[in-house]
């Protein structure tokens, strides 16, 4: 055996026990990267390998890009992107009022402006062909139609006030001093009368009324009703059924206010009218 053949047996018998066997396969850790472990300081640190060379191999995937994990913005954060951008732009148009800034503005407002336009125009589509959610069929605002429903509501109000006082009176709280009950006792006489109800005049000063002169002088009927200060004038609702009182108003009312008030106060639900 020659000599060259000889050294070159020597040769791999020392890097056979310099490298084991298990270096020539790299371990893979649980995100499946093959990566070197310490036996491999000789390729990895000692041996130039170039950066072709991988010490830390990744494991091949499936090749699919991930989905995108942004969600879409939602309608009110794109309509508060809309009005950002206005209001920008109105500042900008304002603040350096070039041309272009101008006509960018205007621009914007205007697709806003048709934006709102359709909108409004498929708003009335809809209240015409989905009765239920038309309003206007139960409080009218044109003006034949109103006319109509008001005839009919103060028909409906006269008629409910007529038999009213088998169950209801009312208490009048006024005083001489006041001039605004000067005006307002012979608007609540004619009412009284009218709709054959029963008033029952409580003078706060002890002055006398000529329209109501049977009166009483307070002595802590107002208070035991509830009702807290001294304006006057003041009309009360008093239910002879269960014994509870119904502030009407206060101040000057015409004879309409009156009745009205009275009817929806005994008539009608909270929310009927709106």
């Amino acid at each position: 055996m020659s000599r060259l053949v000889k050294v070159v047996i020597l040769g791999l018998s020392v890097l056979a026990s310099i490298v084991p066997a298990h270096a020539q396969s790299p371990a893979v850790d649980e995100q499946g990267v093959e990566s070197a472990s310490q036996d491999d300081e000789f390729y990895c640190h000692e041996r130039k390998l170039g950066q072709w060379f991988y010490c830390s191999k990744p494991k091949a995937g499936s090749g699919q890009p991930l989905p995108s994990t942004t969600p879409a913005p939602t309608a009110a954060e794109r309509m508060a992107a809309i009005t950002r951008q206005l209001d920008e732009l109105k500042a900008r148009a304002i603040l350096e009022p070039s041309e272009e800034n101008v006509i960018a503005y205007v621009r914007f407002q205007r697709e806003q402006l048709d934006r709102a336009s359709t909108f409004s125009d498929t708003w009335q589509r809809a209240l015409w062909q989905n009765p239920d959610i038309d309003y206007t069929l139960q409080r009218p605002v044109s003006t034949v139609a109103k006319r109509a429903w008001l005839d009919n509501r103060r028909a409906d109000r006269d008629a409910v006030l007529t038999n009213l006082s088998q169950r209801y009176g009312l208490f009048y709280f006024y005083a001489q001093s006041c001039g605004a009950c000067e005006i307002f006792s012979p608007i609540l006489r004619s009412v009284a009368d009218g709709h054959r109800m029963a008033v029952m005049a409580v003078s706060m000063d002890g002055g006398p009324s000529r329209d109501f002169p049977n009166y009483v002088v307070d002595s802590g009927q107002r208070a035991r009703m509830g009702l807290t200060g001294n304006e006057t004038p003041a009309l009360v609702l008093f239910d002879t059924v269960t014994k509870r009182t119904i502030p009407v108003g206060y101040g000057i009312l015409s004879a309409d206010e009156i009745m009205d008030r009275i009817f929806t106060l005994t008539n009608t639900k909270v929310g009927s009218d709106y």
